[in-house]
């Protein structure tokens, strides 16, 4: 699979961790940024190219998921959110982690790179890739009313 990742100045050490894990486990990771320490660096453009990216290859088929991050997560979550297409969900736990996929078929996991270890953040992340979207009708019906106001609004 490939997975887009990104994330402001916040998370960038964790950034080079995360790529050579998702790299062992046989993932194609495209990096967007940030690619240096820069404590006034503006996380939008970094994480919205990622989300675009991700975007765009569902768009054409390709298996993708992307994963950004940054002091709380939150910024990012909403920033990548203004991405038609993206579903992009903050986890802290198991349970969100594997809900975001079951239930939303979140494709961006956002995480706070300052609320966690690095083991807690991989393990975060490991569970939402393994997770499937559970195709239930109620949640393709519900994801299905998100995007028809994402089209018409």
């Amino acid at each position: 699979m490939r997975i887009h990742i990104a994330t402001d100045h916040a998370g960038l050490e964790f950034k080079n961790t995360l790529a050579s894990h998702l790299e062992e486990q046989g993932h194609e990771v495209v990096d967007h940024g940030a690619y240096e320490y820069n404590a006034e660096d503006d996380y939008p453009a970094f994480i919205i190219a990622a989300a675009e990216a991700v975007a765009a290859e569902q768009n054409e088929g390709i298996e993708t998921m992307g994963v950004i991050f940054g002091g709380s997560g939150n910024g990012e979550q909403m920033a990548a959110n203004k991405v038609k297409g993206i579903r992009a969900a903050l986890v802290w736990n198991e349970a969100t982690a594997k809900l975001a996929r079951q239930h939303n078929d979140a494709n961006i996991i956002s995480i706070g790179a300052r609320q966690h270890s690095e083991a807690e953040a991989l393990q975060l992340i490991d569970w939402f890739i393994a997770e499937p979207f559970s195709s239930d009708e109620r949640h393709v019906r519900r994801i299905g009313q998100i995007a028809d106001y994402e089209q018409t609004r």
